[in-house]
């Protein structure tokens, strides 16, 4: 199983193709982009793996933006005892989720790739056929 390691919003993430994950939300992107990483700091398989100083040149990850949202609120309740002193205050944490589709390496070959979602109708026809001969 092929994986890398990419770097973005501050965070790193070890990826996989066909994984979805949440990372910090990425500005100027709409749902259905395509999004590429290049900042690869390691990628392999189980047999073999390159790791970058710091970053690996030429590596990238193509992902595509499946929506942008918010996290649940947190609260934030500050209390000064014998004061009457009090504020209260929410944050919701925007997010980005994302879906890995390719791993490249520094050559530019493909080591990994989703698989596309095909859609099965053989079923639905010969049930089709079905009533209709009768």
């Amino acid at each position: 199983m092929s994986f890398a390691v990419i770097k973005t919003g501050g965070k790193q993430y070890k990826v996989k193709a066909s994984e979805i994950l949440k990372v910090e939300k990425l500005e100027n992107s709409k749902p259905e982009n395509k999004i590429e990483f290049k900042e690869i700091l390691a990628y392999g398989n189980d047999k073999n793996i390159e790791v970058g100083l710091p970053i690996i040149q030429g590596a990238k990850v193509e992902a595509e933006l499946i929506k942008n949202g918010k996290y649940r609120t947190v609260l934030i309740f500050k209390k000064r005892r014998r004061k009457n002193s009090r504020r209260k205050n929410g944050h919701r944490q925007q997010y980005s989720l994302i879906k890995i589709n390719k791993i490249y390496s520094k050559d530019g070959s493909i080591i990994s790739e989703a698989k596309q979602k095909t859609k099965t109708t053989t079923k639905v026809e010969k049930k089709i056929v079905q009533k209709t001969s009768k």
